[in-house]
């Protein structure tokens, strides 16, 4: 029983999967290397930033808690997880970057010392000043009609007590209970700073260090005469004291003095009416003083989260408030630090072209791989010429190793004449051989001429 044939492949198509092939093979090593050398371009220069990051923040209720979350929501979007650290305030987050537990956090102005931030400047960065933190010294209206009675005194005090009577004067916290949060917020330094400028000695006030939280709620309850925050009006605490009955605001009048002492000080006017137009709330301008709080990172963290947290600053910080108009934060003033070529770019320049079109994991490996591309394309280039004469090389291989066998017979022909007849059935088996020989059709001529040269061959042993 014949065996059965197995089908063939179109000549068409063999000589197509044929060329493909010997491309491959011809371009493997050329692309191989290629792409080698992009896998280490890529581990080298590390182009996509990790997944986690942690930033940070505050208290609870407080607000860089709140933008905090604003971070986590906008980098979410990019497949970023931001981790919230919550901490006691500025100083402690200045203490977690030093320590290397945080990637970025809230720092305020003025919270280290000018010695110990000289000693930051090759170890911090800054993303740029987001936004100002007053210092909100809120007090009991109770509290200040004895003072104003107290200092009257006979018979002057009734009246004193009845009237309208405010603290004006960080001298008037004399004898009073301040709290004035806990030391990581960086408050309490920075209460002390002004009441010895004021040239009160911090020991002559009882002075506590509770958390804002307990803290209110003594505050509210009578157990505290007066509270100090340094925070921006999103904090939770400081907008519900701003409208609680019984809780005044007080009035720095001396804030372009306390400007000028302090250079990380600036002046700043809560405007009539700002947190509650119709009750008018505050019933007049009030004079304050603030820091501007920078969001700081350490150095080493990936320059593509920068980006991320720079750009999203534009938005998160960029409109309208108490005490700024739309896109005057965030900016490069009153930095202590040295501003991040990230941050430089996103406050000073337009965003990207690529991230305008491409999502930002593509226009960021894009940007950031283009340079080592454009050499590796420049040393591949001349290398790539390699490839065609290669190809052609292994193409007309499959007919000139042919000739070798040729060239045999032929030398056997010329010393034995007598063996013609086997040399001839040798001769058959390689036509026959050389028949079934592939070849792209624009390689074809030279295998027709090796055919005709094994003719050629064939005519002299018949002869």
């Amino acid at each position: 029983m014949p065996a059965p044939s197995v089908p063939q492949l179109p000549q068409a198509l063999r000589r197509a999967l044929l060329s493909l092939r010997e491309l491959l093979l011809s371009a493997g090593p050329f692309a191989v290397l290629a792409v080698a050398l992009l896998v280490l371009a890529y581990v080298w220069l590390n182009p996509n930033p990790p997944k986690r990051v942690i930033l940070a923040t505050g208290p609870a209720q407080s607000a860089y808690e709140e933008f905090g979350k604003r971070y986590q929501k906008a980098l979410a979007a990019e497949g970023i997880e931001v981790v919230l650290l919550a901490s006691e305030g500025s100083s402690a987050n200045l203490q977690l970057l030093r320590e290397g537990k945080a990637d970025l956090g809230f720092v305020q102005g003025g919270t280290a010392e000018p010695g110990a931030m000289r000693e930051e400047q090759n170890a911090l960065r800054s993303l740029g000043s987001l936004f100002v933190e007053p210092v909100w010294l809120f007090y009991r209206a109770d509290t200040a009609r004895k003072v104003a009675a107290g200092a009257a005194g006979g018979k002057a005090a009734r009246a004193a007590i009845a009237s309208d009577a405010r603290l004006s004067s960080l001298a008037q916290l004399q004898g009073l209970r301040v709290n004035v949060g806990t030391e990581g917020s960086g408050v309490p330094s920075l209460v002390n700073k002004l009441l010895l400028l004021n040239k009160v000695e911090p020991a002559r006030v009882k002075l506590s260090q509770l958390a804002q939280t307990p803290a209110t709620v003594a505050f509210l309850n009578g157990e505290l005469d007066a509270l100090v925050f340094a925070s921006a009006p999103e904090s939770l605490m400081v907008q519900m004291l701003l409208q609680t009955p019984g809780v005044r605001l007080m009035d720095f009048a001396q804030s372009e003095a306390y400007a000028r002492r302090f250079p990380f000080l600036t002046p700043e006017t809560l405007p009539r009416g700002v947190v509650d137009l119709a009750a008018d709330i505050p019933p007049e301008d009030v004079h304050l003083i603030a820091s501007t709080t920078s969001l700081l990172t350490r150095e080493g963290t990936h320059p593509a989260l920068l980006q991320l947290f720079a750009q999203s600053a534009q938005t998160i910080h960029g409109g309208a408030g108490w005490f700024n108009r739309a896109r005057e934060y965030p900016n490069t003033r009153h930095s202590e630090v040295p501003i991040a070529k990230e941050g430089e770019r996103a406050i000073n320049e337009p965003a990207p072209l690529l991230q305008r079109y491409l999502p930002f994991w593509l226009a960021n490996l894009i940007e950031r791989m283009w340079l080592v591309m454009g050499v590796l394309l420049a040393v591949l280039l001349p290398l790539s010429r390699v490839v065609p004469p290669l190809y052609a090389f292994r193409i007309r291989s499959r007919v000139f190793r042919w000739y070798g066998q040729l060239r045999e017979i032929e030398a056997r022909m010329d010393a034995d004449p007598a063996a013609a007849p086997a040399l001839l059935q040798q001769l058959d088996r390689l036509d026959e051989t050389v028949a079934k020989v592939v070849v792209p059709l624009s390689y074809t001529d030279e295998l027709y001429a090796l055919r005709n040269h094994i003719e050629l061959v064939r005519k002299a042993l018949r002869r």
